[in-house]
């Protein structure tokens, strides 16, 4: 069966040579307690786990260790003997039915990492199979060095994982074996791997978590940000269109159809010049009333003159507007487009225009100004996006 890629593991050193090597964390602890018990005499330890192959890859997985009973040393020769190997074979059943020895893991002070002549013999003999591992490891310094059998020779590995998960085929023979590497009956092996894996994981969420978090409140405070900013560009955007509405309300209501009412136009000298009744009754009051009714004699038949003069002040209306506009066709005729166009009852002569039906802004345009040219600012002036959205009735400011 295909084992998977562990996912929690801890890399140490450069893990870029082939195989790729994977210890349980409980082997590795177990060879942390070996050392401890170390001394001049070499301790010694057979490796159990398996290998994998991919179709770009190969791995070993170290998931047990198995003490050996005994590592002798002749001169600088390591020897293991049948008695060592009888018994690592009944352990090895006991507690890793499906497991496989992969190699050996050696423990001994002042003897330099590096595997010599006899070492490598002994190693090839006991394990001729490719990719056996060898671990040597310093208990003074806990400096250790993974070698790997391939291309007929053992050859150094930069680097190897260290893995998490539940073990409890390492988990009871350590326990069985307390005595012999130095834990009293009192105490017991604790559950270390569970505990590396929770703690890291735990870690990991709160890692997530606080990166989360950090997110959210950058991305709300964008949105706040940016919503400033539009509602700032917005406001500086409108400030000449509302500034241009007051003031056109402004005018409306200066303009009401009382004020209107009260302009009059007033013939003298040939000129139309327009008075309200307040300067009108001034100007006779001051002594001027003989000259206005003089200009009055000239356009109205004799005896109505005087009456004629408190009309046009008191009473402007359409009849006497008329007797004026008679006395000077001449005048009138020339001038009646312009005259037209400024009559205070003409729509959009006081700067708003009253939609009526059939109107469009291209109409209206050229009602106001004789072209459509100014269709673009009549839009912009009254803040219509869609120009073909106007109804009857409506009041556009005009510019």
């Amino acid at each position: 069966m295909e084992r998977q890629i562990p996912k929690n593991v801890r890399q140490i050193g450069n893990v870029s040579d082939s195989p790729k090597i994977y210890v349980e964390d409980y082997v590795d602890t177990f060879f942390a307690q070996l050392c401890e018990k170390a001394g001049e005499n070499p301790i010694g330890a057979f490796l159990i786990g398996d290998m994998q192959k991919s179709d770009e890859e190969e791995y070993v997985y170290i998931y047990g260790a198995i003490q050996m009973h005994e590592l002798k040393v002749s001169g600088n020769d390591y020897e293991i003997d049948d008695d060592t190997w009888k018994k690592a074979y009944e352990d090895c059943k006991q507690y890793f039915e499906d497991g496989e020895m992969l190699g050996w893991f050696v423990a001994h002070s002042g003897v330099p990492l590096s595997p010599e002549h006899n070492m490598v013999k002994l190693h090839k003999k006991s394990f001729p199979k490719k990719n056996t591992v060898l671990i040597m490891k310093d208990p003074v310094e806990k400096d250790e060095v993974y070698y790997v059998q391939k291309f007929n020779d053992l050859m150094e590995i930069g680097g190897h994982y260290t893995y998490y998960e539940k073990n409890p085929c390492m988990q009871n023979y350590m326990i069985s074996t307390r005595k012999k590497n130095g834990v009293s009956p009192s105490e017991t092996v604790e559950d270390r791997a569970a505990k590396d894996f929770r703690s890291l994981v735990r870690t990991r969420e709160e890692q997530q978590q606080h990166k989360r978090t950090n997110r959210l409140m950058y991305a709300v405070s964008a949105c706040l940000v940016l919503i400033v900013i539009i509602m700032g560009v917005t406001t500086l955007n409108n400030f000449d269109k509302m500034k241009s509405v007051q003031t056109a309300l402004n005018k409306i209501t200066n303009n009401s159809p009382a004020d209107t009412q009260s302009v009059e136009a007033k013939e003298t000298n040939g000129s139309v010049t327009a008075v309200t009744g307040e300067a009108a009754g001034k100007q006779i009051g001051e002594g001027d009333s003989g000259q206005a009714a003089e200009e009055e004699d000239k356009n109205v038949p004799d005896g109505s003159a005087g009456d004629a003069g408190a009309q046009d002040v008191d009473k402007p209306d359409a009849a006497d507007n008329k007797n004026a506009d008679a006395g000077n066709a001449d005048s009138q005729d020339a001038d009646s487009g312009k005259e037209d166009s400024k009559e205070a009852g003409a729509n959009g002569s006081d700067g708003v225009y009253i939609v009526e039906q059939g109107d469009t802004l291209a109409i209206i345009s050229k009602k106001m100004y004789g072209d459509i040219s100014h269709v673009d600012a009549i839009c912009k002036m009254n803040g219509l996006t869609n120009g073909n959205l106007i109804y009857v009735g409506q009041k556009l400011v005009l510019p």
